[in-house]
């Protein structure tokens, strides 16, 4: 992975630094949907919820765990490995997608989604060998790659690492589709 470097982070979680790896990226287009605290308990400042609440580049994540009501699950003591998709990769997607998924008849859609994008170990960079293949929580299966420094899963770049009180937050740059049955 290229050199590391500190990323801006919100006073919501002061002290708290979140790492980086590469060149600066362009600015993240506004998410679809904001997330609201409103619904979120009291969370320990430096676990994954807490950082992905104090990252503009994540309300839409924050929003679907918020609408699938997976925010504890995610908060609670882990370890887990979670990759996070910015809000550009939920834009990416095609319209109307996102607020499909967060309409209430679709939240187990949503919720296998986002289990595809959660392991339950804290697994670092390091860890990772190009075509080891990981289980998620869904019960489906990623794929790793690993090349000249670069780590991917299931083709998507993974863009920063973060540690957290509960294990790990890889920020990505694309959504994890889990395969169909």
């Amino acid at each position: 992975m290229k050199n590391i470097t500190t990323l801006l982070v919100p006073a919501v979680i002061a002290g708290l630094t979140l790492l980086s790896c590469g060149e600066p990226e362009a600015p993240v287009a506004a998410a679809p949907v904001v997330a609201h605290r409103s619904n979120i308990p009291p969370l320990a400042p430096d676990n994954i919820v807490s950082i992905a609440l104090g990252s503009a580049d994540h309300t839409t994540l924050v929003a679907a765990l918020q609408a699938a009501d997976y925010v504890t699950s995610v908060a609670a003591s882990g370890p887990l490995t979670v990759f996070a998709p910015v809000n550009a990769a939920f834009d990416a997607l095609p319209a109307g997608t996102v607020e499909g998924l967060l309409k209430p008849e679709a939240v187990d859609d949503l919720r296998n989604i986002l289990q595809y994008h959660v392991t339950t170990s804290a697994l670092e960079t390091a860890t990772f060998k190009d075509g080891m293949i990981i289980a998620m929580a869904n019960g489906a299966k990623v794929t790793m790659g690993v090349k000249d420094g670069k780590y991917t899963i299931n083709g998507a770049n993974i863009v920063a690492s973060v540690k957290a009180s509960n294990g790990i937050l890889h920020i990505i740059d694309a959504v994890l589709l889990p395969p169909t049955k």
